[in-house]
C-alpha cells in the first residue's frame, strides 16, 4: 500500500486507485476477529433461486400455504441459500484471493431463517500456516459464525482455504 492511500486501496496509476479485495496472508493472523458488513437482508428471490437452483422442490421452502400450516408458519429459507449467503459475505476480506477452498466442517445451522431476516457474519482466524505442497500460499483456516437481526445465533462453520504468501505479487500478475 503506498503512502497517503485509504486502507484497502493500492496505486495503479496517476490519479488512479484500485480497491483491494482479500486480506494478505501476514494480515490473516491467528486470533483476528472481523466484523463483516454490510448485513444482507434475505430476499424472496433468493429463497427461490436458492431452492431451483439446487433442485429443492420441498414445500417448506416453496409453498406460502404449506408453510404457513408448519411450525413456523412461514416460508423457510433453505439452509443451503443461508450458507452461501454468509460464506459470500466473508469473500471481500476473508478470501477474497482465495486460489482454493480446501474444507467447510464443522456446519451447524443454529435457528431458521425466513424471508425478510437480515443476516451479519463475523469470522475468526483460527490457523495460518505455509502449504507444504504449493509453496507459494498459505493454508487459513477461520470460524464463521451469523446471526439474524434480533442477534440469534444461525449459523456457524468452519472453512479452511488457500491464499498466495505474497498478496501484492498475485495482484500484480491477475492485474487485480
Amino acid at each position: 500500500m503506498s503512502p497517503g492511500l485509504p486502507h484497502g486501496y493500492r496505486q495503479i496509476g496517476e490519479d488512479r486507485i484500485r480497491e483491494s479485495v482479500g486480506l494478505s496472508y501476514p494480515d490473516l493472523a491467528p486470533g483476528l476477529v472481523i466484523e463483516h458488513r454490510p448485513g444482507r437482508t434475505v430476499t424472496e428471490v433468493d429463497s427461490l433461486l436458492g431452492a431451483a437452483l439446487s433442485g429443492n422442490v420441498a414445500p417448506i421452502h416453496t409453498d406460502a400455504h404449506y408453510s404457513s400450516q408448519t411450525q413456523w408458519g412461514r416460508i423457510l429459507v433453505c439452509s443451503g441459500v443461508t450458507l452461501n449467503l454468509v460464506a459470500g459475505m466473508t469473500v471481500r476480506s476473508i478470501s477474497g484471493l482465495t486460489t482454493a477452498n480446501l474444507a467447510v466442517d464443522q456446519v451447524r445451522f443454529t435457528a431458521s431463517v425466513h424471508i425478510g431476516d437480515t443476516l451479519y457474519a463475523e469470522t475468526k482466524v483460527l490457523t495460518r500456516r505455509a502449504s507444504q505442497s504449493r509453496p507459494d500460499t498459505g493454508v487459513i483456516t477461520c470460524h464463521t459464525t451469523a446471526h439474524n437481526q434480533a442477534g440469534t445465533s444461525v449459523l456457524v462453520l468452519n472453512r479452511t482455504f488457500l491464499v498466495p504468501l505474497d498478496a501484492e505479487a498475485a495482484r500484480d500478475a491477475t492485474d487485480y
